[in-house]
């Protein structure tokens, strides 16, 4: 008897992460509902017979519902979620107005959620499911400009653990994929995104330090958004319950691998450390 193969769901898969983990799994033999916004300006994928492409937008539940309907209807039964979609809304906190503080956790947090619920009775039907949720490596720890894409990544993985301990018990597994320092089109987008308020003059002294500070982060040797991909194909593979999956470049993995290891408060010392020596006086 043929083994039915396996159909993953991925949202935000129009480019960057979500584009090349949809490509890596259906080059392995998965089937693929690779979801965006904007499905109809997508070409590449829509070429690939093991993929479905098809429109979901985090924000509009009923679009979640359909795009879930769409690959049951093509493929039988999903697998696995890769929930990818987000941005990162960066800049001073008192420029980011309220109402971009919610549109930050309705994408990062609240579609998440939306994705998550739409899909948790089929996994209960088939006894089975794993949930990949794309934080960041601001799900971890914080830098200068980012307390707003932070908090809404920390809220993530706060989600994320907390949900993997009621599933578990389901067989249902959720991991968190942490990249940081990779190559996309995100930092393009969140430098667009970037809030500024000319008459917040009592911060330019820091804020001119902080561009200098992620300068030299952004100097940095890049991870591409394939060497994500990888990552998560074998989160979604390894047959083991680790909840965290951590990807990036070596100022990454550093930054990590301090906030990890050193007490809390020399490990605040040294970010701050890192921005206060491009400061005047």
């Amino acid at each position: 008897m043929q083994t039915m193969k396996k159909t993953i769901l991925i949202t935000g898969a129009s480019s960057g992460i979500g584009k090349a983990t949809a490509e890596l799994f259906s080059a392995q033999g998965w089937n693929v509902v690779a979801t965006m916004r904007s499905p109809q300006k997508e070409e590449a994928l829509s070429r690939l017979d093991n993929v479905l492409v098809t429109g979901l937008d985090v924000q509009r539940p009923a679009t979640i519902a359909e795009a879930i309907a769409q690959g049951m209807a093509r493929f039988g039964q999903i697998d696995a979620v890769v929930n990818n979609a987000g941005y990162g809304q960066n800049g001073l906190f008192e420029a980011i107005s309220p109402a971009q503080v919610m549109q930050q956790f309705e994408v990062n947090v609240f579609g998440v959620m939306h994705v998550t619920r739409a899909v948790l009775p089929h996994f209960r039907r088939q006894k089975g499911g794993m949930f990949l949720n794309v934080s960041s490596g601001a799900g971890r720890f914080t830098l200068p400009l980012l307390s707003l894409y932070a908090a809404s990544k920390f809220a993530l993985e706060g989600f994320s653990e907390g949900l993997s301990h009621e599933l578990s018990a389901l067989n249902i597994l959720v991991k968190i994929i942490e990249p940081g320092g990779t190559e996309t089109n995100f930092n393009k987008v969140a430098g667009e995104q970037h809030a500024h308020d000319p008459e917040l003059t009592d911060y330019e002294p820091f804020t001119q330090a902080a561009g200098k500070l992620f300068a030299g982060m952004m100097a940095q040797k890049s991870v591409s958004a394939a060497e994500v991909a990888r990552v998560i194909y074998q989160a979604a593979t390894d047959g083991t319950d680790t909840l965290r999956y951590a990807i990036g470049n070596a100022d990454f993995m550093r930054r990590l691998a301090a906030r990890q290891q050193l007490p809390d408060q020399e490990y605040v010392h040294s970010v701050r450390a890192g921005f206060r020596q491009f400061m005047p006086g």
